[in-house]
């Protein structure tokens, strides 16, 4: 509140009440924090009691599995032992992702470049045209893609399986990489290119460490997909001891007369979901900075 003194033509300023703004900021906190913890701790265990269900399940005792008295570890036993082994499907899964992830982040890292940084005819078409994979439904490619890798004798490989779900990956990883060049001002590649390095060199030296969020976020995306992935494997792959995890699961489910192995299955289930969810609670940070590239741009 502000008094004028008309005849000196003076502003006095009345003093303001210590510790009102404060307390206010801290009611507004309390009263809007707890409804937002409340909400937020329903919607954790919502999303984790499945896992920590299943986690549980696969070390108790049920009747039809290979863990029928205590707790111990004979679904993990039954799952190890499976057909060809649990470690040859691991080592499967494990070489489709690292290759989907290899293949995915080198060519959106050279294609969002490309894009972001250089003009083109047809630029915009051509990134379209990218994105137009994601209009298509997943599953009516695969047998015209069966058919290819059979024509280039990839049909039946883990490596066709790889190439088939990097294609799928592109749209997105492609979009990501992109928004993600085109945050960083075009003044560093300036400054780069000043002081003496190439393209390929301001590429390496000074776009990828800025880009590093996007990359990992891609990279995270790839390897979930290509890790969990069942339809692909599903339809390319022949051979048993080919098969990728979630394939060798779902085989698990029906062994003998159609009786379902639920306590094998569930530990094939805790195995699936245990390196997504180390390589999401170590990669937090970057996952969530990859998806803020771009936000704020300009």
């Amino acid at each position: 509140m502000a008094l004028t003194d008309t005849s000196s033509t003076r502003t006095i300023v009345a003093p303001r009440l210590k510790g009102t703004p404060r307390m206010s900021r801290r009611t507004t906190r309390l009263v809007w924090g707890i409804p937002y913890g409340v909400f937020t701790a329903a919607i954790a265990i919502i999303f984790l009691y499945p896992l920590v269900w299943t986690t549980v399940s696969s070390f108790s005792p049920q009747a039809g599995s290979a863990q029928t008295d205590g707790w111990g570890f004979g679904n993990y036993v039954s799952l190890a032992n499976f057909q060809a082994g649990i470690w040859v499907y691991i080592g499967n899964s494990l070489f489709v992702s690292l290759v989907t992830v290899l293949l995915t982040l080198v060519v959106s890292f050279l294609g969002g470049y490309a894009f972001a940084r250089f003009q083109f005819p047809g630029k915009n078409v051509l990134f379209l045209l990218v994105l137009a994979i994601l209009m298509v439904p997943y599953a009516t490619l695969l047998i015209p893609l069966y058919v290819i890798l059979n024509a280039v004798g990839l049909q039946n490989s883990l490596l066709g399986v790889a190439l088939v779900l990097t294609m799928f990956q592109l749209p997105f990883s492609m979009f990501m990489m992109r928004i993600s060049f085109e945050s960083i001002p075009r003044e560093l590649d300036e400054a780069a290119l000043v002081d003496g390095c190439n393209s390929f060199s301001a590429l390496w030296r000074v776009l990828l460490p800025a880009v590093k969020p996007g990359l990992i976020t891609v990279g995270l995306f790839a390897f979930l997909t290509a890790w969990n992935d069942f339809i692909a494997p599903l339809i390319l792959i022949n051979d048993t001891n080919r098969m990728t995890l979630p394939l060798a699961v779902a085989n698990l489910r029906g062994q003998v007369m159609g009786v379902i192995d639920y306590g094998a299955t569930e530990a094939g289930v805790v195995v699936l979901a245990l390196p997504c969810v180390v390589l999401f609670l170590v990669l937090q940070r970057h996952y969530v900075r990859g998806f803020m590239s771009g936000a704020f741009k300009g």
